[in-house]
């Protein structure tokens, strides 16, 4: 048997040890690392040049396969703090280079190993240039990721699961992701390099956070400001929020089509804009704010994910260089009269932030708490807590 016969066959031992295949048959082979199976998603690419831990661990990339543009993942190990969610929903990860022994005073394991127990696909060694130029000229495709230290791969059954893969249209990630129960959020404080992870002490303001798949760094920016955080699931009915006598309410962020997830979010959150409570929501629950302002969304080509995007401040003209990770966006033509645009995307012009004219509400398609990434929009959170403390005050509901 030749060697055109033996690929034929899909044994690739001589070849690789990993293997990603797309649903038009395109097939990138390189060397798994992480946890041997095989796992199906939507292939996307994140430019992020740090904060490897944290983007895997981002809940919003449920129903993903993150490929990195840089080329040097892994270099500064994994450590048990930088966690932004207890489970991993990543499906899978795609690096250039291997992964090298870490390098770090706060590192405990190598990556590969924190992906092993994770139960993380991964695959190295392959193009990740050419990966991205793909995604960049079709769109995000659909695709499998498989590692097997024996390199042998049924292709044709990997091209199926690819082909068969409904995709992230139409699918209601948050009612999976989101938390099973409400919660009290421990309380801690961004982490410091003098003395880690301080915990607030001061509940000034309860804020009720509707967890579409929060960030647990959204969480600790709250807790910068003393408040009390309490987590809600994603469905849990306006009036038992409203019970619960909020200071303010946070939509979060969180993976999947918001038009989905709107079903049961449009109504909730539309009966909490009527009793004037401020409402600050962040990448999914923005999408689902605007839903509930009668504006309408749409999937990407490309969805926009890393920690380098600049977007622009329509209020005050100032640029901010923004952490983002979305593959849906607001049709900017389908915002009502009484909703503002207040950012937008200098890569594409689409639309980063919105707010209702005439109640303490507004969004961000962006993450301002910076984890990770930079710091520009920090203030987002101040401007939320200013509103809740008018809000402390009057106590309306």
């Amino acid at each position: 048997m030749n060697k055109k016969q033996k690929l034929d066959s899909a044994n690739f031992s001589h070849f690789s040890s990993g293997v990603l295949v797309l649903e038009n048959k395109t097939i990138f082979k390189g060397i798994g690392i992480g946890y041997q199976g095989t796992a199906t998603g939507e292939v996307c690419f994140n430019t992020s040049l740090t904060g490897y831990q944290e983007i895997i661990s981002d809940p919003s990339y449920a129903g993903q396969i993150i490929n990195f543009t840089f080329p040097h993942i892994g270099n500064v190990g994994t450590n048990n703090e930088d966690h932004e969610s207890d489970k991993i929903w990543t499906k899978g990860v795609i690096f250039n280079s291997e992964i090298t022994n870490p390098s770090n005073y706060r590192s405990l394991r190598n990556l590969d190993i924190w992906l092993k127990k994770n139960k993380i696909v991964g695959i190295t060694g392959l193009d990740t240039r050419s990966l991205t130029n793909f995604i960049r000229d079709k769109g995000a495709p659909k695709g499998t990721i498989s590692n097997n230290n024996k390199g042998i791969f049924n292709l044709k059954k990997l091209t199926n699961s690819s082909i068969k893969w409904p995709g992230l249209n139409g699918l209601d990630l948050a009612k999976i992701v989101t938390a099973k129960k409400k919660y009290t959020w421990k309380g801690f404080k961004t982490w410091k390099k003098e003395r880690g992870f301080e915990k607030n002490k001061k509940k000034k303001y309860k804020i009720i956070a509707i967890d579409y798949g929060i960030k647990k760094n959204i969480l600790r920016y709250f807790s910068n400001f003393n408040c009390q955080v309490i987590v809600v699931p994603c469905n849990l009915e306006s009036e038992e929020i409203i019970k619960m006598k909020p200071d303010g309410i946070f939509l979060s962020n969180g993976p999947g089509d918001p038009a989905a997830t709107g079903k049961y979010a449009i109504n909730i959150i539309q009966r909490l804009i009527k009793t004037n409570i401020p409402i600050f929501g962040i990448c999914l629950g923005h999408q689902l704010l605007a839903l509930a302002l009668k504006a309408k969304t749409k999937k990407m080509k490309l969805g926009h994910r890393g920690a380098n995007h600049p977007v622009k401040n329509l209020i005050n003209s100032k640029v901010e260089i923004t952490s983002q990770n979305h593959g849906f966006e607001v049709i900017e033509e389908s915002l009502p009269k009484n909703v503002e645009m207040t950012h937008k995307s200098l890569f594409d012009n689409s639309v980063e932030g919105i707010k209702l004219k005439n109640k303490p509400v507004f969004s961000v398609q962006y993450h301002p708490e910076s984890n990770p990434g930079p710091q520009d929009s920090h203030y987002l959170f101040n401007e939320f807590i200013n509103l809740v403390k008018k809000n402390a005050k009057k106590k309306r509901y």
